[in-house]
């Protein structure tokens, strides 16, 4: 990866941004990509870069990954200044307790700590039973609740203080990989396509989407503005090589042998074809998966959008999804950019993704 790239990367997965307060990533992205594109955000804070195609019947095609990550939010300050808070996503209740946090108040972040009870201090009964997260507290280390509510206020988000590490060889570890990892791999497409010096036969639209975590609310919108023909949604998937995930349930999938290419019924079978047909014949290793149902992503809705659209997805493998250490290659986001561009490039028109 260009050292340019790794840059952006690190900077987008160390902004905050939680389910509903994504902007300082976003305002990364749309820096990022306004060299290129012509960019546009909406109402409800999805960002779209465009770089027109030629052609009389030029199909549209939506380029999708959600900048938003799992958190937590401050609900309620109690008179000694530890602050309770509730889930923004899908938190596990199994990882807080002991990490480090910062709130992002309006005068900036506010490094915490989410407290647990001395294990001398715990019954036997209860050592290995999981803390609710209703439970569960931040201390910012204020004396009482005027201090803290000068730093902090009711609503501010919260993420884990984890941010890009290099780990061995290509592989790095993060919190929020999911997704902005898909919103990275979307920038370098824009990217790599203005890069080409002759336009494509399809109108790109590459979006940083929105609010994914709690309902895919920003692919539905985002969808619904763009109204593309060809659709792909660019998300992480489970890695199967770690020793305690389930093979025969989840797919043999493994981190630094290449995106995978899911097969089902929230993709068109024309479009995974041709996605296969792009990485034969340009050497672009790639994983399958299946999925025998609507996917949990932006290509859900994305599918079912107005009257329908050829939607594909194309995953990266992750290790420990949803924690503040996942992890994943560089050498995979690399090959998912690689896979997309070739695949832009073998479509002539939006008729030949029906299913005959």
């Amino acid at each position: 990866m260009r050292d340019e790239s790794f840059a952006f990367l690190s900077a987008l997965v160390a902004a905050p941004s939680p389910s509903g307060y994504e902007q300082p990533a976003q305002r990364l992205f749309r820096g990022y990509i306004e060299p290129f594109a012509k960019v546009e955000t909406d109402v409800m804070g999805s960002v779209y870069g465009r770089i027109e195609g030629v052609g009389e019947t030029t199909p549209r095609v939506m380029l999708v990954g959600h900048s938003d990550e799992i958190g937590l939010q401050v609900k309620y300050i109690d008179d000694k200044g530890f602050i309770w808070f509730g889930a923004i996503g899908g938190v596990d209740p199994h990882l807080t307790p002991g990490l480090r946090v910062n709130v992002h108040g309006r005068g900036g972040s506010v490094p915490g700590v989410i407290g647990r009870k001395p294990i001398h201090l715990l019954e036997p009964k209860d050592r290995d039973a999981v803390v609710k997260l209703d439970a569960q507290y931040i201390d910012i280390g204020v004396a009482d609740r005027k201090e803290a509510e000068q730093l902090v206020r009711v609503g501010d988000p919260v993420t884990f203080a984890a941010e890009l590490q290099r780990l061995q060889g290509d592989r790095v570890t993060a919190r929020g990989f999911d997704d902005k990892a898909g919103s990275f791999v979307v920038a370098e497409v824009l990217r790599k396509v203005a890069e080409l010096g002759a336009p494509l036969g399809v109108d790109l639209y590459g979006v940083s989407s929105v609010q994914e975590e709690i309902g895919l609310r920003g692919g539905v919108t985002s969808s619904y503005n763009v109204n593309p023909d060809i659709g792909i949604c660019v998300e992480v998937d489970f890695a199967t090589d770690q020793p305690d995930v389930e093979r025969k349930h989840n797919g043999d999938v493994a981190v630094g042998k290449g995106p995978i290419i899911p097969r089902g019924a929230n993709v068109n079978p024309v479009l995974f074809d041709l996605l296969v047909q792009a990485a034969e014949e340009d050497g672009i290793p790639v994983q399958f998966t299946g999925i025998p149902r609507a996917t949990g992503t932006d290509a859900n809705v994305m599918q079912i959008s107005r009257g329908g659209v050829a939607t594909a997805l194309v995953k990266i493998p992750l290790r420990y999804m949803h924690s503040p250490v996942e992890v994943l290659s560089l050498s995979d986001l690399d090959n998912a950019v690689k896979l997309i561009v070739a695949l832009l490039a073998r479509i002539k028109n939006k008729e030949m993704f029906v299913p005959v």
